[in-house]
């Protein structure tokens, strides 16, 4: 991405809890300053300032075109390795000649006019120079985004398992819904952000779309919901990666156990939080789109080691399955004794989970669109990502369980049988797993920091020298935690189906359908040319409140409002079945002895 600042250690300058890429870019504590202070903002006066900001980027955007002038190659490639300084000065000219622009821009003055000396007195900016710090910081291209999108979702590993649970036919079906309703929440994330994300008021983090909808009980639910996701997710990694390390270790001899497996994950661990003192990464464009070639390569890899065979020691080790049978392929549901996921439904349930958790990744697609230069282009960096996704999962997923059948496994790269070919795979998934693992440490961390430790325990803002020393203390802990989640439940399948049932399926199905109802009613109850928004007094005259608004929004479009509502219904029902899934899973898993709390034994 353009204009990303070289990574900083914990204890440099800069405030480590912005979630924007940017952060460190001093014209942020400018362009975010808060000038509300003493008042509640209401949704009327987001969306006021939303529609103003869209045509100033509208504008800028038409600017950039015609100064980039017309692409080749050569500009593709510099672009990538660029500082962005192009996007901030055509930014910097829209924000000046709107601010200045003539009658047709009156509104916009009177807004400006009427917060400026207040801003001045209190802050020593005005609203404009606020705003044109605002803009330029946002200079990612809807190309970059497709790349981080990509990089977010993309996770082929677990397709081919799922497959060998579901079936060809149920597991076709339920990757082709869970991208075309995962498209649609992202649909829903976007237009919200249009909405209601403005110069005057950002939009960084998925809880900023819960405050302005619902208020601040919303948004702390929201953040600490996420700060849990996060760090299973990296719990998850570490089990994962602790795995790939594990039978690194071994070698080619089938008796050996390599390195005691919770030495492993201490491992996986130590670089981690290591790492975790890390607060940004330069030019993460570039590095996002070696991400995904990368995630491309270790899918050819899989594919091509199939002519070995399933890894049937992997197999039985995690799941029980024991080896010397045909492998068997199933249109349907398989019977009993063919899934590695459990009997019938709960196998079902258990691939599902893992498909669900496929297309996680709206979690951060706020804090992408805050980076763009023309956010409504949003919808095409999404678009193209989920296609490309979907491809990948399809052919993969339906290849991968043609050639292995049942004894397919989870993740794929250590179902390879081969030695050498399953350690080029294991070493390629461990340099990307523990980039993603350091970057959702950081984030989960920065949301517990905030939410807890400084507006619950008075902890130092973290812009503060202190700050940034509890900074670099908690990233050991946080890793600390992640890893006694990950070694007390060795069981990657169900774990992850868990998380994605728990978490993923939440922030990805049911919070953007909540969201969508709050937001398509207040927005269609407001009444155009009856009821205006004054930027002097920073008061909208509504013409009634309560339940005859509430309903007048409703009907605006009722089959759209009714259709959200059975969505969100209806992704509580999934998530409650995957949580009882994975739970009975791991209930039966631990009875059996096949995982085992803190061991040295590997679980595969």
């Amino acid at each position: 991405m353009a204009g990303l600042p070289p990574a900083n250690l914990a204890l440099e300058g800069g405030d480590p809890r912005k979630q924007s890429f940017q952060a460190e870019n001093i014209a942020a504590d400018v362009a975010v300053g808060d000038s509300t202070k003493g008042r509640v903002v209401s949704f009327e006066e987001y969306m006021y300032y939303a529609e103003i900001t869209r045509a100033e980027e509208k504008e800028a955007n038409a600017r950039f075109i015609a100064a980039r002038g017309p692409r080749t190659w050569k500009t593709m490639i510099k672009g990538r390795f660029s500082k962005g300084h192009l996007a901030k000065d055509t930014a910097t000219e829209v924000v000046g000649s709107i601010t200045t622009g003539g009658v047709e821009k009156s509104n916009r003055s009177d807004a400006i006019q009427a917060t400026d000396s207040a801003d001045t007195a209190r802050y020593g900016y005005t609203e404009a120079q606020r705003e044109t710090a605002g803009r330029a910081l946002r200079t990612a291209s809807w190309g970059t985004i497709f790349y981080l999108i990509t990089t977010d979702i993309l996770g082929p590993m677990g397709a081919p398992w799922s497959f060998a649970q579901l079936g060809y036919g149920p597991g076709i079906a339920l990757y082709t819904v869970f991208s075309v309703m995962s498209y649609y929440s992202g649909w829903i994330l976007w237009k919200v952000f249009c909405g209601l994300d403005s110069n005057k008021f950002p939009v960084r983090g998925y809880g900023d779309f819960f405050f302005r909808m619902f208020g601040p009980w919303a948004r702390h639910f929201v953040n600490v919901a996420q700060a849990l996701q996060l760090l299973l997710t990296v719990s998850v990694l570490i089990l994962s990666n602790g795995q790939s390390i594990s039978q690194i270790s071994r070698g080619t001899s089938p008796d050996s156990m390599g390195i005691c497996f919770v030495a492993c994950m201490l491992i996986f661990m130590a670089a981690g939080f290591v790492l975790g003192q890390i607060r940004t990464l330069q030019r993460l464009g570039w590095l996002t789109n070696l991400s995904v070639w990368l995630t491309v390569a270790l899918v050819l890899l899989c594919m091509a080691s199939v002519t070995y065979g399933p890894n049937y020691a992997a197999i039985e080790a995690s799941f029980g399955l024991m080896p010397g049978m045909p492998i068997q392929k199933f249109a349907g549901t398989p019977p009993p004794g063919l899934a590695s996921g459990g009997v019938g439904f709960i196998a079902s349930i258990n691939g599902l989970n893992v498909a669900v958790y496929a297309y996680g990744g709206a979690l951060l697609f706020a804090a992408l669109m805050a980076e763009m230069r023309h956010p409504m282009d949003f919808w095409k960096s999404l678009l193209i990502a989920e296609i490309f996704i979907y491809g990948i999962y399809m052919f993969f997923g339906l290849f991968m369980y043609s050639y292995q059948g049942q004894y397919s496994y989870n993740p794929s790269v250590q179902g390879i049988a081969v030695y050498s070919i399953q350690t080029a795979g294991n070493v390629l998934s461990l340099v990307s797993n523990l980039i993603a693992a350091v970057l959702y440490s950081n984030i989960g961390l920065k949301v517990v920091y905030v939410e807890v430790f400084h507006e619950i325990l008075n902890f130092p803002d973290l812009t503060t020298k202190m700050g940034k020393i509890w900074w670099a203390v908690l990233i050991p802990v946080y890793w600390v935690v992640a890893f006694i989640v990950g070694a007390a439940v060795p069981q990657f399948s169900y774990i992850v189906g868990l998380v994605g049932a728990l978490f993923i399926l939440s922030f990805t199905y049911t919070f953007p359908a909540w969201l969508a109802v709050g937001y398509w009613i207040k927005k269609d109850a407001m009444i155009e040319g009856v009821e205006r928004f004054d930027p002097t007094t920073n008061t909208y005259n509504y013409v009634d409140q309560g339940w005859k608004r509430f309903w007048r929004g409703f009907m605006k479009k009722p089959f759209f409002n009714s259709f959200n509502i059975f969505y969100f219904l209806g992704a509580l029902v999934t998530c409650a079945l995957g949580c009882y899934s994975s739970i009975e899973s791991l209930r039966q898993a631990f009875e059996s002895e096949i995982a085992t709390s803190l061991s040295c034994t590997p679980p595969l």
